[in-house]
């Protein structure tokens, strides 16, 4: 019964690490990839959209992205929408496309990056405890109703937090690391 439980735990701390992996993705470093536009929302007739359903995203240079809207007029909204995203770059309009010229990353904004990936990083092993806390929540109500033996709850819970420790220690460490080797590196 609380093997189960333990089931359903690890595959919503996968989901969280991937969506972890998503979010870090779109970190700059020194190269431009499309990532870091990619999921920016964009207020199109009403709508709050992804950048990927508004427009095609390249990149044909290492230090340039552009953006090719499939809709003209949506070229204002997706200016706008880069203007307030926490890129810090400034679009270059031009005729049917957006251009994002990629400066070089200064020391200042390398670290303010880190301290950006350090948040994230945090999100993610706060939605790593709230998924331990309701595995050893509903463990707990199993003992309580008689469904699993005392001594199975704490190996349950043991076996819970071993999972959060490994989750937190190897799977989220490993991607910051990689990600502030890149930041720094670039």
């Amino acid at each position: 019964m609380h093997n189960a439980i333990i089931a359903e735990m690890k595959q919503k701390m996968d989901k969280s690490v991937e969506h972890f992996k998503d979010e870090i993705a779109s970190l700059r470093t020194g190269r431009a990839t499309p990532s870091l536009v990619d999921s920016i929302v964009v207020e199109y007739y009403g709508q709050s959209m992804p950048m990927l359903q508004v427009a095609s995203i390249s990149v044909p240079t290492p230090q340039m992205i552009v953006i090719q809207p499939w809709d003209k007029g949506a070229l204002e909204a997706i200016q706008k929408a880069i203007l307030q995203s926490p890129l810090g770059i400034a679009p270059i309009v031009d005729k049917d496309t957006v251009r994002l010229s990629m400066p070089a990353l200064t020391e200042e904004r390398r670290l303010g990056l880190i301290k950006v990936l350090d948040q994230k990083v945090e999100e993610a092993k706060i939605a790593i405890r709230q998924e331990r806390e309701d595995a050893i929540k509903k463990t707990q109500k199993l003992k309580e109703d008689s469904e699993i033996r005392e001594d199975d709850f704490f190996r349950a819970k043991t076996e819970i937090q071993k999972i959060v420790d490994e989750f937190n220690n190897e799977k989220i460490k490993a991607a910051r690391d990689k990600k502030e080797k890149e930041i720094l590196s670039s």
